[in-house]
């Protein structure tokens, strides 16, 4: 069983914080840019003009 310190990790453009691989992106983990969801949608809010 492989540890979690073994995984590859990425830091998050958005909230500059850490994240782990996940079996859920196994196929698309050169294309993850953000650790969630909330960090995804925050990123196109800042791109916006006022």
């Amino acid at each position: 069983m492989k540890r979690k310190s073994d995984l590859p990790a990425k830091i998050c453009p958005v909230c500059q914080r850490p994240f782990l691989w996940r079996r859920k992106w196994k196929h698309s983990w050169d294309s993850v840019r953000y650790c969630s969801e909330r960090c995804r949608r925050q990123r196109k809010q800042q791109q916006r003009p006022p």
